[in-house]
């Protein structure tokens, strides 16, 4: 028996997705920092992919078959994102920081609401690329700093959004909820 155990919530009923489903999003903080976690661990995703797409490819260059790559990658992220989203409403990272993706009354997600937030939630990270590419930049620090930008700006537009969601939530018919049955007060 060990003496450190972390705490256990139960399950919350379909009553309390819905009560959650209809109020302000869980902070602005623990959603961000969700977001960086899941960056992390689908770090462990990605590279692995794009090893075997070299290897079975037998691509010597990068920018040889940079399109299958992309296309590939692009594939393995939706079918994790679709996985998780359509049977839990949880990534990992989501599970640890105790956020759950409902539909806006609360439900679970239709293949095709998780298919529309997968395809709505690259306003994360499309812009800028778009940007730098019509800018013709070819610095990574410009790219990097527009990316850093943008990301800052969409997540601080959540403040100005109804019950502070992400725009890409809202687009989708989506509410990113809390899962601790006994919710802080605020």
């Amino acid at each position: 028996m060990s003496f450190w155990r972390p705490p256990t919530y139960r399950p919350l009923t379909p009553e309390e997705c819905v009560v959650r489903a209809s109020a302000v999003a869980p902070s602005l903080r623990r959603r961000m920092t969700s977001f960086i976690y899941e960056g992390v661990l689908l770090f462990g995703i990605v590279v692995p992919v794009a090893l075997i797409y070299g290897v079975v490819t037998d691509q010597r260059h990068a920018l040889h078959g940079r399109a299958g790559l992309g296309l590939t990658l692009a594939l393995v992220l939706l079918l994790y994102f679709g996985w998780c989203w359509f049977h839990t409403g949880q990534t990992l990272a989501m599970k640890t920081w105790h956020l759950k993706l409902v539909t806006a009354t609360g439900g679970r997600l239709s293949p095709a609401q998780v298919a529309w937030r997968y395809l709505t939630m690259w306003t994360w990270f499309v812009p800028p690329i778009l940007a730098a590419q019509w800018l013709q930049w070819h610095s990574t620090r410009q790219i990097l700093g527009a990316m850093v930008l943008w990301v800052a700006l969409y997540a601080l537009s959540s403040f100005l959004l109804p019950r502070r969601q992400f725009l890409h939530d809202l687009l989708s018919g989506t509410r990113v909820i809390d899962t601790r049955p006994d919710l802080p007060q605020a």
